[in-house]
């Protein structure tokens, strides 16, 4: 029994053991299931985490290949959008133009049909005239016939034998010139001693009066001065008006002409050429228009010059300019700035030795010639007298009272006007003051030049080589090539009244077409 019992007991206990191990190894492994499940969301949630680092890093790398693969696609489609617009950008300024052209050529057909409208009109007219003149020649000529006697046939022979009568005082006109040439070729060795003679004696007032010398860095610029087959220097002589001499004599170039103010304008024009080295008829146009100015501006500091000289600083400016000019202007081969400065010092020291008014002498005296300096005949306008020209400029009583005395011979109201008058006989009645024959030569030229500009068409005129040639330049528009020679005829007739003087006169008309048009 006890066995049994102790049977039971152990039976009993091996199953609690059993149970309570069963119990225990349950808890222990659902211990460790929890230590495994924890282990397992601890590295799940690490590898979330990596694996989430991981793809923001992927994502970061992706993005930054991704830039810069895209860069350079980005700079390609900016640069070919630029190169768009600015095709975009031409292509509209060419449909402008395109559509400004459209227009143009719009007007100008046009134009060409309102002149062929023009013309048409125009020839219908002239038939109508021609038909209307022939009717009046015929109406005419029977009327002559019946006024003369004269049959139809002699009329004509009678105007033809008019023509053949002026062709032959054509004729003889030329046989004359040739002549003359021909004499001229055959005397030039005694002309060259008689020159050579005469510049013994006037050298100086001929270079003074009539010639201005050019200084060449090298002769090679003589070749450039010239130009090709000499169109440099014809363009030189017709905008300056001035006889370019170009010679063999080494290093220097001469420019001859009887006014000194064109002459002094064309060597400025010339020394500033020979420094650009560009010379061509277009730049030479150019920089005469700058030497304009440049002479301009020697002008007044001239005509200030003087007056400083003289110890006067209240001037008017316009009697400053006139003061300036007068240093391009001669009396009798003298240069009337120099002989005005000289009238002035002198009337001023004498008014000092006898106790007057020497700023008011020095005043007079310089300015008693001031209209000698406009281009006019003294006399001929009384508003242009040098009294007229002191009182417009707010000159003092006293000062335009002695100018008025010198100018227009009247009797003498002040003492200081005695002195002006003795100064000025002092200045210009020294030896070798004077050169009548220089002062006639001058007056001269201008009646040349002023025949030739008295006839229609005329633009300018120049008379060179001592008053032997005379260059008309004519306006291309309003003279054709067949009144040239007429017109060339017209002013050797007049040259032949007005000048009545020996040998000969060469009358050159030059007639220059210009096109000119503007690109835009």
């Amino acid at each position: 029994m006890q066995l049994i019992i102790f049977i039971a007991a152990s039976v009993a206990l091996l199953g609690a053991g059993l149970a309570l191990g069963w119990i225990l190894s349950t808890r222990i492994g659902q211990g460790r299931l929890r230590d495994a499940r924890a282990l397992a969301d601890d590295i799940a949630t690490q590898a979330r985490d990596e694996a989430a680092a991981l793809k923001k890093t992927a994502g970061l790398e992706a993005r930054d290949e991704w830039r810069r693969e895209r860069e350079p696609l980005d700079r390609e489609i900016e640069s070919s959008r630029k190169t768009l617009r600015e095709l975009e950008t031409k292509l509209h300024d060419r449909e402008q133009q395109l559509d400004r052209k459209v227009d143009v050529f719009e007007s100008k057909e046009r134009t060409l049909l309102k002149l062929e409208e023009e013309i048409a009109t125009r020839e219908l007219t002239i038939v109508n005239e021609e038909a209307r003149a022939q009717e009046q020649e015929t109406v005419h000529l029977q009327r002559m016939e019946e006024l003369a006697g004269m049959s139809r046939e002699e009329v004509l022979a009678m105007l033809i034998r008019g023509q053949e009568e002026r062709a032959r005082r054509v004729a003889a006109r030329k046989v004359r010139e040739i002549s003359d040439n021909a004499i001229a070729n055959a005397n030039r060795e005694a002309k060259e001693i008689i020159c050579r003679s005469i510049q013994r004696f006037a050298g100086e007032l001929a270079l003074e009066s009539t010639v201005s010398v050019v200084t060449l860095p090298s002769d090679e610029m003589k070749g450039r001065i010239i130009g090709r087959d000499g169109r440099n220097i014809r363009s030189l002589d017709m905008v300056t008006g001035v006889e370019v001499i170009v010679d063999d004599t080494p290093g220097i170039v001469m420019l001859s002409s009887f006014d000194p103010l064109r002459r002094e304008i064309a060597r400025n024009t010339l020394e500033k050429l020979i420094v650009d080295g560009r010379i061509h008829p277009g730049r030479i146009e150019e920089v005469y228009e700058k030497a304009l100015e440049d002479v301009e501006d020697l002008i007044r500091e001239s005509g200030s010059k003087a007056a400083f000289d003289l110890g006067i600083h209240d001037l008017a400016e316009p009697l400053l300019e006139l003061l300036g000019k007068l240093c391009f202007r001669t009396s009798y081969g003298q240069n009337l700035l120099a002989h005005s400065k000289e009238v002035g010092l002198l009337a001023g020291m004498m008014a000092e030795e006898l106790g007057m008014n020497a700023n008011v002498a020095r005043r007079a005296g310089l300015l008693h010639d001031i209209s000698k300096a406009l281009d006019h005949e003294l006399g001929s306008d009384p508003t242009q007298s040098s009294t007229a020209l002191a009182m417009k400029c707010g000159e003092s009583e006293e000062v335009v009272e002695v100018i008025e005395t010198h100018d227009q011979d009247t009797p003498r109201r002040r003492a200081l006007a005695v002195l002006v008058e003795a100064a000025d006989a002092i200045s210009s009645g020294r030896p070798g003051a004077h050169k009548e024959k220089v002062e006639e030569y001058i007056r001269r030229l201008k009646q040349i030049e002023k025949i030739a500009l008295s006839h229609p068409g005329v633009d300018s005129a120049y008379a060179l080589q001592n008053g032997r040639e005379v260059r008309v330049l004519v306006d291309s528009t309003t003279v054709d090539d067949v009144y040239t020679e007429q017109l060339a005829d017209e002013v050797t007739e007049a040259l032949e009244e007005g000048v009545g003087q020996s040998g000969h006169i060469k009358v050159s008309v030059i007639r220059e077409v210009r096109a000119i048009h503007i690109a835009r």
